[in-house]
């Protein structure tokens, strides 16, 4: 699967059935080593402005991801536990 093709699905958490985003205003980081998926950065939803260009994200490992189909991305994260917050 191309990377484009992951762009426009929404993302929802199994665990919890929450509608995390949308994969297009996801980023992803990758390991410049091996160029494999680490993690899967979604945007806070929450928030409702940006302090100079300050946004937050939850961090999801690509682990978490169980399957992506034509429309939605499913993923199992518990959000007590495996959820960080990156400011940027």
């Amino acid at each position: 699967m191309r990377l484009s093709e992951l762009s426009g699905k929404e993302i929802v958490n199994l665990y919890d059935g929450a509608r995390m985003g949308i994969i297009g205003n996801s980023d992803l980081v990758i390991d410049e080593n091996d160029g494999k998926i680490i993690y899967l950065l979604i945007p806070n939803k929450r928030m409702q402005f940006f302090l100079l260009n300050e946004k937050n994200f939850t961090e999801v490992p690509w682990d978490s991801i169980k399957k992506v189909g034509p429309d939605i991305v499913i993923l199992e994260i518990d959000n007590q536990n495996s959820k960080k917050m990156w400011k940027f």
